[in-house]
């Protein structure tokens, strides 16, 4: 069983949302190693978006996307993201084609937005 952390940021996105929306969310969020490791399946939720030797997990469930680092028995949350800002956030990158996951793993923006989480955790 892994243990999921949540930074202050990812905290923070989570406390936005309506309190039976987080309830559904977290209750979701059942993570099998196994499946986030064969994420490439098409029935999984779980995608994986990678740059320059940097892996970051993406949960997918109803309007939301979860972003997360694997670290030993720890999930630690980095982002949580509505899907209309993360579809805002497509558009306003001007990302072609492709999938969700590399059009993520392609873009600047999203890296930074992963770095300011990150750095939150450590503080």
């Amino acid at each position: 069983m892994h243990q999921i952390v949540f930074n202050e940021i990812s905290a923070s996105e989570l406390s936005a949302i309506p309190t039976l929306e987080q309830l559904e969310l977290i209750n979701s969020f059942q993570v099998d190693v196994e499946k986030v490791k064969n994420s490439e399946a098409k029935d999984t939720p779980f995608g994986v978006v990678e740059r320059e030797g940097r892996r970051i997990f993406r949960y997918r469930s109803r309007d939301y996307r979860i972003y997360f680092t694997m670290e030993d028995e720890k999930l630690v949350v980095q982002r949580v993201l509505h899907t209309n800002s993360l579809r805002d956030f497509l558009f306003r990158s001007g990302m072609g084609s492709g999938s969700e996951d590399q059009r993520l793993g392609e873009s600047r923006s999203f890296w930074r937005l992963i770095d300011e989480g990150e750095k939150a955790a450590r503080q």
